[in-house]
């Protein structure tokens, strides 16, 4: 395995680790962007912006986007990805704690996300996300992370289970509560007290709370050549990592750079935060405005303007090959995946499609295709929703990986090079 696709892997497993949710994601992400110099903008304030330099803006928390201007002169359009934060989890509900039978202590949580249930089961779990709190000048946020061994969501022993051999009998509000703590009644409110701790917060200051189980299982390197990585949520965080990376290291003389990371794809993305609102539209809008492009202008630049929408893909499967299109098979390590849907659920066209194609050869990259069987219902992503808003051109691309919307997925390690190396093409002139 080439040094280059083994670090590039490897850095991207730390982005994972570091991201247990969402808001950790964007926030790691705007690192890397600080890191290059871009500046933040908030949508409360005037946006006076300025020609060769680079910013980026926040919503809710788990959404970003960053964008970098060309130095002075005639700008063509708009050259942008886009990924999503979130993945499949147990979002913790309020007033958490469920004691019982004076011995245990559960948490109450729900589904967020299509998930695989039992493969969540007899995992060591912790809990992540962020708090609202009673601040000086109003309600502040904080993100938090207990980082440590604090839960589990224990099976039912065999003999008592035979009626539980597929995933689809499990009851999440009866068999997937974690296990929090042995007691009982005085286990109530044990949670926020714990977050109190480890933020430095009072606890009666905390008004609010978005908290996600997480898996604690660090992302490894897997295989006999070490060709495959296993780790949580590689859906879709290896997407933002990939797009992120390339961005940041892009430069245009003609073309905005943008780079989109929105959260709530897992849920449907109808969220003022997610691809099917109108986040992307409302900061390109006010780019053209803070640059004095009056709005001619800047419909022509949509029109020249181009996305591609990056979620990762289905591979074949080793077990059940028939799962997967007679003729359109990615497999793990064979490149970047050209997602399409005659519904459109992918935005994929002749056009797009071919658009994406030349651009990875020009990159020296490979690239398969996907499609789903026609008797069998897919999934949906951000590309579609995006475009319903912003019109321009677009493609829906992803890396190929097993196990998607488990705890632990498995991907190529290759891929998440392919795809630095195809989108820091696609960010140059």
């Amino acid at each position: 395995m080439e040094k280059e696709y083994l670090e590039i892997g490897k850095e991207m497993l730390g982005f994972i680790e570091q991201s247990p949710c969402s808001f950790h994601a964007v926030s790691n992400v705007r690192q890397m962007l600080e890191a290059e110099g871009f500046r933040r903008l908030l949508e409360t304030e005037v946006w006076k912006l300025e020609y060769g330099q680079a910013y980026y803006v926040i919503r809710g928390d788990g959404s970003l986007i960053g964008f970098r201007i060309p130095p002075e002169g005639e700008i063509k359009g708009f050259k942008m990805t886009a990924a999503h934060s979130d993945s499949p989890a147990f979002k913790i509900k309020e007033n958490p704690e469920i004691p019982v039978e004076k011995q245990y202590v559960m948490l109450n949580t729900e589904k967020y996300g299509g998930m695989i249930l039992s493969s969540w089961l007899d995992r060591p779990l912790s809990v992540a996300g962020r708090i609202a709190v009673k601040g000086s000048g109003g309600v502040e946020t904080h993100l938090v992370n207990l980082d440590q061994d604090l839960l589990v969501i224990p099976s039912v022993a065999a003999h008592m289970s035979r009626d539980k051999d597929t995933a689809a009998q499990y009851n999440p509000q009866v068999d997937l509560l974690p296990l929090y703590g042995a007691g009982g009644e005085e286990g109530r409110g044990w949670l926020l007290s714990q977050i109190a701790d480890s933020t430095k917060v009072s606890a009666e200051d905390i008004l609010g709370h978005d908290l996600f189980l997480y898996v604690r299982q660090p992302g490894r390197i897997v295989g006999r050549a070490g060709e495959f990585v296993l780790s949580p949520r590689l859906d879709d965080l290896q997407c933002v990592f990939a797009c992120a990376r390339a961005f940041t290291g892009g430069r245009s003389q003609t073309y905005i750079h943008v780079c989109a990371v929105f959260d709530h794809e897992e849920v449907g993305s109808r969220t003022r935060q997610g691809a099917d609102s109108s986040f992307l539209d409302t900061v390109l809008f006010r780019i053209c405005k803070g640059l004095g492009l009056d709005e001619e202008k800047r419909l022509r630049m949509l029109a020249e303007s181009f996305l591609i929408s990056a979620d990762n893909a289905h591979a074949v499967h080793p077990a059940h090959p028939e799962k997967s299109d007679p003729t359109n098979r990615p497999y793990l390590n064979g490149g970047i995946v050209i997602k399409y849907h005659g519904g459109q659920k992918y935005t994929t066209d002749a056009g797009s499609g071919a658009r994406m194609k030349q651009l990875c050869r020009q990159a020296g990259v490979p690239f398969q295709t996907y499609a789903n069987r026609a008797d069998m219902a897919g999934g949906s992503t951000l590309g579609n929703l995006s475009a319903s808003h912003v019109p321009v051109e677009s493609v829906d691309i992803g890396l190929p990986q097993l196990a998607m919307h488990s705890a632990v997925e498995t991907a190529g390690l290759r891929d998440t090079g392919y795809a630095v190396k195809a989108l820091a093409y696609f960010y140059r002139d």
